[in-house]
């Protein structure tokens, strides 16, 4: 597995913290807030996979297109991006090495708390 940071989706979170899409909420509310398979599912047919791409630090480009497995570190419920879930990336990111997706989210919480 070769997951890599997905630059879009960098981008994506930084405008949603721009335009103060962001629930600032603690470290353990991300385990109630994730977006479970059936959400992941409406939203895929509503807005299709690249938007689904866009809420997912993490991208594995030897898996398959249009497949979940392709995405992963979600930071958002698909209407704001959530602390708890930025908290949750830096951390297992940290924990598997995955140090560029580690760093990503660190710089996003120090943008999310300043403001």
């Amino acid at each position: 597995m070769a997951i890599t940071l997905n630059r879009d989706a960098l981008r994506h979170a930084e405008k949603l913290i721009d335009a103060g899409d962001v629930v600032r909420d603690d470290r353990d509310a991300w385990s109630e807030h994730q977006p479970d398979a059936d959400a992941e599912n409406r939203m895929i047919e509503r807005d299709g996979w690249e938007t689904y791409a866009s809420w997912h630090l993490g991208i594995d480009r030897q898996e398959s297109d249009e497949t979940k497995g392709r995405f992963s570190f979600p930071f958002g419920d698909f209407r704001k991006l959530r602390r708890s879930a930025i908290l949750a990336i830096e951390s297992r990111a940290a924990q598997f090495d995955h140090d560029e997706i580690a760093r990503a989210a660190k710089r996003l919480l120090a943008k999310i708390d300043a403001d």
